[in-house]
């Protein structure tokens, strides 16, 4: 059997992840003194809550060692192949922690994949990994189909502030300064590298949704995968963003709406929306 196995950060639903026959380790997040495991005790909209009201700016941690390493057993002892495609390893020591503990424990059939990718972007691949081994694949073959999309995962969100990302140590002061000046809304994008990059900046949320629907109008879609439509803690801005997509002949249902979690909503903050998609070839 092949088991996949990825992280909460991968934003699908405690359903999906039973739905789909995968294995989801859950992140880390602290307000204070009090830690949460995200989709065990902590969901969405308790995070922004926490996020908004807490006093306290939220932290997360990776996966612990011991967690990894008695999933990873349990699935050699079963004598398994398993496939975790982890959060972008330019975003978080996940990756390297289990390529490490797979390592230490000789697991031959174990195979840890960077996804280079974040919330709706992992949320494909891991999403693509599990139909391919529903249609009886190989791990090589899925494995490679994996890394075939990840290159044409095209991500853009406009976020409200770059206060999380500033305090989470992803953008520099001179960054965050300049961003904060008038009504600037920050467009950003997941890089082929795996870190966020800022590629543009809107005069407020209409024009970031503007900005994103002209990236899609330039870069032509994939119909083979999903189109998803992301926010954090307001629908109302999602479902802006899917109107003005309507208007370039991309129809996004309520099922491809995606609530960031707290593994991304951390460093990105409320009131922000976005897109993601597999480009066409």
């Amino acid at each position: 059997m092949i088991r996949i196995i990825t992280d909460s950060a991968a934003d699908l639903s405690p359903a999906e992840y039973e739905q789909l026959n995968i294995t989801c380790i859950p992140l880390t997040v602290m307000f204070g003194e009090a830690e949460y495991q995200e989709n065990v005790n902590l969901g969405k909209d308790q995070f922004y809550d926490l996020l908004l009201n807490s006093g306290h700016p939220p932290k997360t941690a990776q996966p612990s060692p011991q967690l990894l390493m008695d999933l990873f057993e349990e699935a050699h002892a079963a004598g398994d192949s398993a496939i975790y495609i982890t959060l972008s390893s330019a975003l978080s020591g996940t990756y390297q922690n289990a390529v490490m503990t797979k390592n230490l424990l000789g697991y031959d059939n174990c195979h840890v994949v960077d996804s280079l990718n974040a919330t709706g972007g992992q949320r494909l691949l891991v999403q693509y990994a599990a139909r391919l081994r529903d249609e009886g694949k190989t791990v090589e073959e899925i494995i490679a189909g994996v890394e075939d999309i990840r290159g044409r995962i095209t991500l853009y969100a406009c976020i409200d502030t770059l206060e999380y990302l500033y305090k989470g140590g992803r953008i520099s002061q001179t960054v965050y300064k300049l961003g904060t000046l008038a009504n600037i809304k920050p467009i950003i994008t997941v890089e082929r590298d795996g870190g966020i990059g800022i590629p543009a900046k809107a005069m407020g949320m209409r024009k970031g949704i503007d900005h994103q629907c002209k990236q899609v109008a330039q870069i032509p879609v994939d119909p083979d995968h999903p189109f998803y439509v992301m926010y954090t803690n307001k629908p109302s801005v999602a479902r802006d963003l899917a109107k003005k997509l309507e208007s370039i002949g991309i129809q996004v249902d309520e099922a491809h709406t995606i609530q960031v979690g707290a593994g991304i909503g951390s460093h990105i903050g409320p009131d922000a929306c976005g897109l993601v998609y597999v480009a066409a070839k």
